[in-house]
């Protein structure tokens, strides 16, 4: 049964980044529909998967970081405008039966992602 996990991890500190604000959304042509709205534990991750079961099937998808208040809120000083605030990754999921593991390496003034499983 496929599934959609993420972890976020704060590489400027070296740490997880607990308390970040993560959306979901399942794109359809020019709408998309909010799927999951959730924070991150201590250790980065959600408490549960993101999708699952009848919910995890073929699409394209968007989850939104919101990073730059995660910084705020950690004590991080950043210029205004910030860098980065909200961040997005725009993916897909091409076989329902996976597991698709989206991980986020963020600092304030940059980031990274892949697939992981």
């Amino acid at each position: 049964m496929g599934r959609l996990t993420t972890h976020v991890l704060d590489t400027s500190a070296g740490r997880p980044a607990g308390g970040i604000r993560v959306e979901l959304y399942r794109l359809d042509g020019d709408g998309r529909e909010k799927l999951a709205d959730v924070a991150t534990n201590d250790d980065g991750r959600c408490a549960e998967p993101l999708l699952e079961g009848d919910g995890f099937r073929t699409g394209e998808y968007e989850l939104l970081f919101h990073a730059g208040a995660y910084f705020r809120a950690v004590g991080v000083a950043l210029p205004e405008p910030r860098f980065l605030d909200i961040v997005p990754i725009r993916f897909g999921i091409a076989e329902a039966g996976q597991h698709y593991h989206v991980p986020l390496l963020i600092s304030p003034f940059g980031y990274s992602t892949y697939r992981g499983g």
